[in-house]
């Protein structure tokens, strides 16, 4: 989908305008783009103080050259930092006697008027760690920001993060992807190796979606069926399919948690573990061979390819076919659908689009700080990527006509 182009801004050219920019280049004697930046700037902080005087004016009943006998009255100024995007500046808040003025144009422990914190929150989303984005907004605005202060900032999505991990889900998923991505993670000094956990559904219409992420460093059947449950107290009342690799007490928390469900392990991972075994030179004839068995028409046709390939091969890399048999129970369903259902569950590319994009964020840091640093940056990494996910994949239709025949009652 192509990406629209925003709006080009036309100025509109009138005398009152061009009366003001008479006075500002006589006023503050302008010969360059920075004089003008410095002279907004100037100028942003005096339309400032003037709207809070209108402000306090309201506040207390009175203007400022009127008399009162009003017990509250003006008590000189505070002054105050504020950072915009012309840089940062000082301004002159108004006070009272009473301190019962709430000024709204800069309110109180205000300290940003630049709309700072989204661009902090959309440079997280691409990956920056807190130091870039500090020497980021320091280059572009001049004024520093903290790290802490930046984590701050980011710190405001997880309430918005708390709302997604428990917004309610659809009753019926036809496939679910389950996959792990790690990452290193500093923990009171110690940097350990924690796992991403990413469930990505395809609903009814064929749309991807991202059901949850939890970060953890804990695979067993009791973790996974407590993260089967939480999907079911979201509303998930059935699951068709559940494509995953190799993770430890899968099978078993599946079969407790939706004993209809079918597991497949994923075959791309599966690919990918055998030829771990299988030296370079015969990486790529020992991958096509694999292709005789994935590809069968049936589940007998490829069982007779699976020995073929292990006859072929038993030789030269003895264990490299051990997990094809040991696993062949959750290799195996795959092979009762038609080409258009396989390519949709062995090719991984729904879940392998949104890996690529959490990839990077192990490019741009090598450890994150905290697993909530973690969760933030993968929370907001999915936002990202999901706003391209508009359509449904390709020939959904007649995949989900098969599933129908295939699990009747169960699509309804």
């Amino acid at each position: 989908m192509a990406r629209q182009k925003k709006p080009v801004h036309r100025v509109q050219m009138t005398e009152g305008k061009r009366n003001i920019i008479h006075q500002l280049l006589e006023e503050y004697d302008i010969q360059s783009a920075e004089d003008i930046q410095d002279a907004l700037k100037d100028l942003l902080g005096g339309t400032i103080k003037e709207m809070m005087e209108a402000e306090m004016d309201d506040h207390l009943g009175y203007e400022k050259s009127e008399r009162s006998d009003n017990d509250d009255y003006r008590n000189g100024y505070k002054r105050k930092q504020v950072n915009s995007r012309y840089g940062s500046m000082e301004i002159e808040v108004p006070q009272d006697r009473k301190s019962t003025f709430e000024p709204q144009v800069v309110k109180k422990r205000q300290k940003d008027i630049s709309d700072i914190d989204q661009k902090i929150i959309s440079m997280y989303a691409k990956g920056m760690t807190t130091r870039q984005i500090s020497e980021t907004i320091e280059d572009i605005y001049g004024f520093e920001t903290s790290e802490s202060f930046i984590s701050d900032v980011t710190d405001k999505i997880l309430p918005q993060i708390e709302d997604w991990q428990n917004r309610p889900l659809d009753e019926v998923y036809p496939i679910l992807y389950i996959d792990a991505i790690h990452y290193s993670v500093r923990d009171n000094g110690v940097i350990r190796k924690l796992a991403a956990y990413v469930i990505l559904g395809i609903n009814t219409e064929g749309k991807k979606e991202v059901l949850t992420i939890s970060v953890g460093d804990n695979e067993s059947a009791k973790y996974w069926l407590g993260v089967l449950n939480e999907l079911k107290n979201r509303g998930v009342k059935d699951v068709l399919v559940i494509c995953a690799d190799g993770l430890s007490g899968m099978k078993e928390a599946v079969n407790t948690a939706f004993p209809q469900t079918e597991l497949q392990r994923c075959i791309v991972h599966q690919v990918r573990n055998t030829l771990k075994y299988v030296g370079a030179k015969n990486k790529k004839e020992f991958a096509n061979d694999l292709k005789t068995i994935y590809h069968a028409p049936s589940e007998e046709a490829a069982l007779k390819q699976l020995e073929r390939v292990t006859e072929k091969w038993e030789k030269d890399y003895p264990n490299a076919m051990k997990s094809w048999y040991k696993n062949w129970d959750v290799i195996s369903p795959i092979f009762k659908f038609s080409a258009d259902v396989r390519k949709v569950i062995y090719t991984t590319n729904a879940i392998e689009s949104l890996n690529s994009g959490y990839r990077r964020l192990n490019k741009q840091r090598s450890v994150f700080p905290s697993d909530t640093a973690l969760l933030k940056a993968l929370y907001l990494a999915t936002h990202e990527i999901t706003k391209k996910w508009t359509m449904p994949l390709r020939n959904w239709g007649r995949v989900l006509g098969e599933l129908e025949i295939m699990y009747p009652d169960r699509l309804d």
